[in-house]
């Protein structure tokens, strides 16, 4: 169902990889609030993914951009405003990356260059863009940019590795640029902590299946989807949500506030 949230808005995302990642899904959903936007995601990552088609049916221009250089996002940023047509009121960072995870690399024995890449990657990027859209002046007043981050932020996921000190970066850098493009810009900037989502990247976390099922027992209403997150980045876009920033906002079913649930104690009472 389409409420028209979005019209007229432009912006811009990163990260659409394939249908079940949750830039994805969001695209879908802004395409369908009436908003226009361009798509961006590092050419390696666009090599891998199937973004021509996402493109296809939302009517929207492919951009590439490696988000850690500062050219490359200069060149998208300016390249954004004229396809677009003015000045942006969204953007979407759903970019996330650890080279410890992916080798399998134990939190205790990290190849620091590795941890480095990932930090800028998954973190470094997100300071990088909002640099990039504050010094262009790119962003229409009381426009929106939401990251995407996850509990392991502020609790221990072991396997999450050097993801949870990205995220907990993330985290940090929405809260202090976003004071500064709230001051001077009225932009509000915010991270939303969801529940583990089986995106590709996601899926390639050691543990995976086990993080999901938990969190599917300990939440009360269950874990948010890729879509539920599309659909409440929505609401953070629209005008609905104009004096909310610096927030990490917890979309997660209610996990994030459980100490244990009746579904967990069963579990264990059942060994």
């Amino acid at each position: 169902m389409s409420y028209g949230l979005l019209k007229e808005k432009r912006g811009i995302i990163f990260g659409a990889l394939d249908e079940n990642s949750i830039a994805w899904k969001t695209a879908e959903r802004v395409h369908e609030e009436g908003a226009s936007f361009v798509l961006t995601n590092a050419p390696i990552a666009m090599r891998m993914g199937t973004i021509n088609q996402l493109a296809e049916k939302t009517g929207s221009t492919i951009i590439p951009a490696d988000a850690t250089s500062l050219e490359d996002l200069e060149h998208l940023v300016n390249e954004s405003v004229k396809v677009l047509g003015g000045k942006i009121d969204f953007v979407l960072h759903s970019i996330g990356m650890s080279v410890n995870v992916r080798k399998g690399r134990a939190y205790t024995d990290q190849k620091y260059d590795w941890t480095a890449k990932g930090w800028d990657v998954s973190a470094g990027s997100f300071h990088k863009v909002m640099q990039v859209l504050y010094k262009q002046d790119a962003m229409r007043e009381w426009g929106s940019i939401v990251a995407l981050s996850y509990m392991a932020a502020q609790r221990v996921f072991p396997d999450y590795n050097d993801m949870a000190d990205n995220k907990a970066f993330l985290e940090s850098i929405a809260r202090s640029f976003g004071y500064f493009f709230g001051r001077d810009k009225n932009v509000r900037v915010n991270t939303i902590s969801q529940s583990p989502t089986p995106t590709t990247a996601g899926k390639g976390v050691k543990g995976f299946d086990g993080f999901i099922s938990y969190a599917e027992k300990m939440s009360p209403l269950g874990n948010a989807s890729a879509l539920d997150c599309a659909n409440y980045t929505v609401s953070l876009f629209s005008d609905l949500t104009r004096k909310v920033t610096l927030q990490n906002l917890f979309h997660d079913g209610g996990f994030s506030n459980m100490g244990v649930s009746d579904a967990v104690m069963q579990v264990f009472e059942e060994e």
